[in-house]
């Protein structure tokens, strides 16, 4: 039990002695006691005065000297400011917390809850490499999924593959016109990047194909279009020659875009494309086998940079075997009144009762759309696990989405329904701006990795502290840093922020970063090599509680804090809070180990008052190491023993 949770349960049972009243430990508020006031933690006192009949300052006097009499091993002292009982925390507690968990390397984690959660996350397309975006939404992914099961939940960890559609028909059609039989063996390209060259290809000729349709668009030639859409085109042309549109840059913007896509549909490469995926939705045996081997070298990239980003998974859905699921909730719909049909067979479901919109969920020629598929996979999902809670961790342009999917299950009532849960977050932008796929601008994950390493190396050997390192050694050194470096910074901000990716100041040594705090794990291992004490679980206790020293002391309720860390964590969906936190003690150990007073470290393990004090901060040392390690581990960083 935190010391936060004690703390509670003393004041319930406070309260019902003092004044008769059943509170339950929710209705304690307790936050850390401002710097300028004495004491750890505060008790918001306000609440108890419509039970207690008294003044703020009354009710927590008399709180405050119920405590201090009744839990004389938890609370040393109190003062009360207006309506805040501000606790001391006794010496003996820390100290006792100190010595039962300093060598315990899961301290803080919770048992077992008995729930189950499953977390979504990476989920490529199979027709280009993972790229930036796919990093912060894998490290969140895998970030969540590991601050879950620290809080006692059973997780797993799934990707859903999109390796069917469109976008994967222009990769493979891309080859078949380029490639020459091109293959990652034959080339030495990594098969993900071999793909996505020709997805970028694709893109190219399609631009070429599309420019002199468009430019006779805009000359009034529509000789491209038949039909409604050249009454489309036709409208979209007259409004953007309307002065009043010139004008407004972005109006005239979003027209040009809508003509410049009816202009890309109207190429000869894109409804090869089309009809390339009409032929795979048939079963067309070549086109399979292709896509088949082209999503194998995919796969095989794929896997190869997920291993080196430390990411994995327990269970593999892939759309080509999903995108026909939902069908079956579809029928159910339409038999309970819940969707409607119009009268070109289309089905629909009304959502404008609840603030939204009309939603299709079937066409009229009988196909499914992107809603009925992931309406279908919720539900094999759940079948398969049964989970209390399904995450999705999915960039904020899904906000609507998942609200839609999620309030369509609701009134199919589906199960599934209640577990849903959008972890939306903002889209990762690099100095120079948004990256785009189609014009090949976008920075490749396994390209960001290489710099990051390579800008690690650079740094670490800046520092000269190489010695007595092996080759071998300094490599991986620096793919722990660099790694480490990259994905802390992409982790510090909170997932609903949107975000910069600065990669050279992710990597400063002396800054808020991953590199800075794994020094620090880095440095406490080095003193405990240097003090010789290898083996730190037959430590004596300390005894002398009443000299416990100031930073000692707050560097062990920092440690202590890491409990409720977790929690906060787990509840606000959101890594940032492990990050701020490790930061916040690394900065907390350098501050004990550095200070002096007149020349002399105040708080010296080799040149310590006694043996008892040597003792003390040696299980403190090893404490704060444990507990930065297990927060890097969270975040799928891993700490150095030296560097």
């Amino acid at each position: 039990m935190s010391v936060v949770q004690t703390i509670r349960s003393a004041a319930v049972t406070a309260i019902k002695s003092l004044y008769s009243q059943e509170v339950s430990l929710s209705d304690i508020a307790i936050n850390v006691t401002k710097p300028e006031f004495e004491g750890e933690y505060t008790i918001v006192v306000f609440p108890f005065t419509k039970f207690s009949r008294q003044k703020p300052e009354e009710t927590g006097n008399n709180l405050g000297n119920y405590l201090l009499t009744h839990f004389p091993e938890l609370i040393s002292g109190f003062n009360v400011v207006k309506g805040f009982l501000n606790l001391s925390i006794s010496n003996a507690y820390w100290t006792g917390f100190l010595q039962t968990q300093f060598n315990n390397p899961h301290s803080g984690r919770k048992p077992a809850n008995g729930k189950k959660v499953m977390v979504e996350y990476s989920s490529p397309n199979t027709n280009k490499p993972l790229h930036l975006g796919h990093l912060r939404n894998n490290f969140l992914g895998y970030s969540i999924a590991e601050i879950l099961k620290a809080n006692g939940y059973e997780v797993i960890k799934a990707n859903l593959v999109n390796d069917r559609g469109i976008h994967i028909c222009k990769s493979m059609l891309a080859w078949q016109l380029f490639a020459h039989g091109d293959t990652p063996a034959s080339t030495g390209i990594k098969g993900d990047h071999l793909v996505g060259d020709y997805y970028v290809k694709f893109e190219t000729q399609l631009k070429e194909q599309a420019e002199p349709i468009i430019a006779r668009v805009l000359e009034n030639d529509l000789r491209d279009f038949e039909g409604t859409e050249r009454e489309k085109v036709e409208k979209l042309a007259a409004l953007l020659h309307k002065p009043e549109i010139q004008q407004d840059k972005e109006k005239s913007g979003k027209i040009t875009d809508e003509i410049k896509e009816l202009a890309r549909n109207k190429t000869e490469i894109m409804q090869q494309a089309k009809i390339m995926l009409q032929q795979w939705e048939a079963g067309n045996p070549e086109v399979r086998t292709l896509w088949a081997t082209m999503n194998g070298w995919v796969y095989e990239g794929f896997e190869t940079t997920y291993k080196r980003l430390g990411i994995d998974f327990d269970k593999m859905y892939y759309e080509s075997q999903t995108y026909l699921l939902g069908k079956d909730l579809v029928e159910d719909g339409l038999r309970k009144g819940v969707l409607f049909r119009k009268e070109d067979n289309s089905v629909w479901i009304d959502l404008t009762a609840d603030g939204l919109d009309q939603k299709l969920l079937l066409r009229g020629d009988g196909t499914s759309v992107y809603m009925t598929q992931d309406l279908g996979t919720a539900r094999l999902k759940y079948d398969d696990y049964h989970m209390d809670q399904s995450i999705y961790v999915v960039a904020d342009e899904q906000n609507y989405h998942f609200k839609v999917l999620q309030l369509i299950l609701q009134k199919l009532e589906e199960p599934a329904a209640a577990g849903i849960y959008h972890l939306s977050y903002g889209m990762v932008e690099l100095p120079h701006g948004r990256m785009k796929s189609r014009e090949g601008t976008v920075v490749d994950a396994d390209d960001m990795i290489d710099e990051m390493v390579n800008t690690a190396a650079q740094h670490t050997k800046e520092s000269g502290k190489l010695r007595d390192f092996s080759e071998d050694e300094l490599q991986r050194l620096y793919e722990m840093i660099g790694l480490g470096a990259m994905k802390f910074f992409l982790l510090r901000v909170d997932p609903k922020k949107k975000m910069i990716f600065n990669p050279e100041e992710s990597i400063d040594f002396h800054g808020f970063t991953g590199p800075f705090i794994q020094y620090a794990h880095a440095r406490i291992k080095s003193i405990l090599r240097e003090s010789g004490v290898t083996d730190t679980s037959h430590l004596d206790t300390y005894r002398h509680n009443d000299s416990l020293l100031p930073m000692e002391k707050a560097l062990i309720v920092l440690n202590e804090q890491f409990g409720e860390v977790l929690q906060d964590a787990e509840k606000e969906m959101s890594p940032s809070i492990i990050a701020n936190y490790a930061f916040h003690l690394a900065q907390q150990f350098n501050s004990f180990y550095a200070e002096k007073v007149n020349g002399v470290y105040t708080y010296s393990i080799v040149n310590a008052e006694s043996e008892e004090k040597r003792n003390l901060r040696l299980q403190l040392i090893t404490l704060t190491a444990n507990t930065i390690a297990q927060c890097m581990k969270l975040l799928g960083i891993d700490v150095p023993e030296r560097m």
